[in-house]
């Protein structure tokens, strides 16, 4: 598919602007040529009036786009243009005088086809100037603009545009209506030149440079008005394209406009220093402002407060305390001052009110003012500001001068308001560390809660002769309970439940330890009393010195219908025994894992045994399920798991289990929290 290409707005209007001059210049040229030669004039004024209003649209057009291309041009930069273009006119109409001056009564200098060529040259530039300028003046009008000031400038675009085509009506005479059109936009163009908002917002030497340029607009402007006039009474020109409402309507514009931003300009200066300085202040309050930003150290807040307020103070030296976590003041910030000078200040303060009346514990310190004369050899005047937030001092800022009396009431408002901010910022930054550390913290505390979770089986081992489940929640967000299975041989099972001393992270980093040592020691096949034995060597190896772990380890035989097992001080195993109809706790002495870090810890195992039969139930579980407590203090109890236990203990071992676990969360209540880990496992046999 063909694709037509996009045409440059700027480079189309000025090339057809210099066709459309080229066209104007002939049709002129030919009408001398037939007035010269007593031939009929057969080209009518109406031609070169519609070429003079192409001409100026096309010239609008392409200044138009090129300003417009160039959005972030500054004010200084657009006044340039509207000078070089001033010049480059200016400089064109002198050098065609100078020439004709040199060809003087001469025959050239008459000729009537020249004269006319330069005329039209004259005309082009003149037009060039003020199209240009009047519509860098628009930018310049426009800028902070409001409804009311676009609205004016549009009606004075039509007003212009209709400027054009009165040289129809009146034919280029100076009439009545040519004169009224004529007040009527210089009326319009003083009523737009009071728009000059942008001239605050030089900085001093930005203002003396516009100064220069504003006047060689305005000399630009005079000389070539005094040229145009002087075409009016000339008898060069056969048909006269400058006696125009619209150029001469531009003229009284950009002159009008051109002054008034002199005189304005000019008179702005002694206020320059002053305007400059509050737009240094704002812009180094918005800094403080948007200084505090994720990632930053708080010390590029405090750091931008010291030099805001020395530039707004006009300080001579200055420095910055904060406290430490020890409540100690800590220099952070110093500037223009040497150490020894500063500690004789700091000297001087603790003897000389109101300085010396400052503490870090009052509560008002963020409205009272500490400043006044000091008696030292170089600074004879300082200024002592609190950081407070929330009522608690964070720190302090001195400022210094060379000068008595040298911090008036407007320095210490705009001081006092900047130190509010960054004391805001620096809690900010410090809430938001403390956000990020506790958001950091419970995404840590999701790894490990998964990594927990992955650590307790998903699936106990068990065969058709017995039912089993399994049950845990930890009191914080990980635990340090564990309970696990592994089938040894046909018809033999390893059980274990364990509970690591203490609560969270820890705790679970040891219920860890233990699931490796478990899963190492049962590939041994070792007795119950043997895998105590040889699980507290491994754990006294890691174990720290304040913890241990309780446990008990089981051995079921479905084969010989028998359970061998050791209690390393676990809770004591339940056991409901169908045949009597009644449920017991099975007593067999032990040590917790980690207590006795030596051989002797042998002479603390024990091994029982015993045998079950169908229906009978064995629950093992944690100390976090007897002893959770309800809001009177009350423990559940071991006799509460055992009437809980004889109430269901024709359910299935998973629906045992729910009614225990139910029985425990309403014992505590509503609302309660368990204090420690509990975890259980059911146990149920079916022949």
């Amino acid at each position: 598919m063909l694709k037509i290409p996009t045409p440059n707005i700027g480079k189309v209007s000025i090339l057809v602007a210099i066709l459309t001059w080229l066209a104007l210049l002939f049709v002129d040229i030919t009408r001398i040529f037939q007035s010269v030669n007593q031939m009929e004039n057969t080209l009518a004024p109406e031609i070169s009036y519609i070429l003079e209003i192409l001409f100026f649209i096309l010239v609008y057009i392409f200044y138009n786009h090129s300003i417009n291309k160039n959005e972030n041009i500054d004010f200084l930069n657009l006044i340039w243009r509207g000078v070089s273009t001033g010049l480059l006119a200016s400089f064109i109409t002198l050098a065609i005088n100078i020439f004709y001056r040199m060809l003087g009564e001469s025959k050239l200098g008459s000729d009537p086809l020249l004269n006319n060529f330069f005329y039209h040259v004259n005309f082009a530039f003149l037009t060039l100037f003020l199209v240009s300028c009047s519509l860098l003046w628009k930018h310049l009008i426009l800028y902070q603009k409001t409804k009311k000031v676009v609205q004016q400038w549009q009606a004075f675009e039509v007003l212009m545009l209709m400027s054009m085509f009165f040289v129809f009506f009146n034919g280029n005479n100076l009439d009545y209506s040519f004169l009224f059109g004529l007040v009527f936009l210089t009326i319009f163009s003083a009523s737009l030149s009071i728009n000059l908002k942008w001239i605050p917002y030089l900085t001093f030497k930005e203002k003396w440079k516009s100064i220069l340029f504003l006047v060689i607009i305005l000399i630009c402007t005079t000389y070539l008005f005094s040229g145009m006039l002087s075409y009016s009474d000339s008898d060069i020109t056969f048909l006269n394209l400058t006696d125009n409402l619209f150029l001469l309507g531009l003229f009284a514009f950009v002159f009008i406009y051109t002054l008034f931003s002199f005189l304005v300009t000019l008179f702005n200066l002694p206020t320059s220093s002053v305007f400059e300085q509050k737009l240094v202040e704002a812009i180094n309050f918005q800094r403080l402002s948007q200084s505090i930003k994720p990632g930053q150290d708080e010390s590029q807040v405090l750091d931008i407060l010291i030099d805001s307020s020395m530039s707004a103070s006009y300080a001579d030296g200055g420095w910055l305390e904060i406290l430490d976590k020890d409540q100690i003041p800590q220099l952070i910030q110093k500037r223009f001052i040497d150490e020894d000078i500063r500690q004789e200040i700091i000297t001087l303060f603790q003897t000389i009110k109101p300085f010396s009346e400052f503490e870090w514990t009052l509560d008002d310190n963020d409205a009272r003012k500490f400043y006044g004369k000091i008696p030292h050899n170089i600074y004879k005047s300082a200024f002592l500001i609190p950081l407070v937030v929330n009522k608690k001092t964070i720190g302090r800022m001195y400022l210094v001068k060379e000068v008595r009396d040298g911090f008036n009431k407007e320095m210490i408002n705009i001081i006092t308001t900047f130190v509010g901010q960054a004391s805001i910022s620096v809690e900010n930054y410090r809430l938001l560390n403390e956000a990020i550390k506790t958001e950091r913290y419970k995404e840590e505390l999701k790894i490990a809660q998964r990594v927990q979770r992955s650590l307790l089986p998903k699936e106990l081992h068990h065969n058709e002769k017995f039912e089993i489940c399994g049950f845990s929640v930890a009191a914080d967000e990980v635990g340090g309970d564990y309970y696990e299975t592994k089938n040894l041989e046909e018809g033999v099972f390893a059980i274990i439940i364990g509970d690591v001393s203490g609560k969270g992270t820890s705790a679970a980093f040891n219920m860890s330890q233990m699931k490796g040592i478990f899963h190492s020691l049962v590939q041994l096949n070792p007795s119950p009393g043997e895998f105590l034995y040889k699980a507290n060597t491994a754990l006294s190896q890691c174990l720290e010195r304040n913890h241990f772990i309780t446990t008990s380890y089981f051995l079921l035989d479905t084969v010989q219908q028998s359970i061998r097992y050791s209690r390393a001080g676990h809770c004591p195993t339940l056991f409901y025994d169908h045949s009597e109809n009644k449920a017991e706790y099975l007593s067999a002495d032990g040590l917790g894992l980690g207590i006795v870090r030596n051989t002797n810890y042998r002479n603390y195992i024990h091994e029982s045994e015993f045998s079950y039969e169908k229906e009978d139930v064995l629950v093992l579980y944690t100390d976090g399920i007897i002893e959770a407590t309800n809001k009177k203090g009350e423990e559940f109890g071991y006799n509460n798991l055992k009437t809980t236990l004889v109430k269901y203990k024709h359910l299935s071992a998973d629906k045992i289990q729910k009614e225990i676990i139910n029985h425990v969360y309403q014992f505590v209540g509503e609302g309660g929290i368990p204090d420690d880990d509990f975890s259980i496992m059911v146990i149920k046999f079916n022949s």
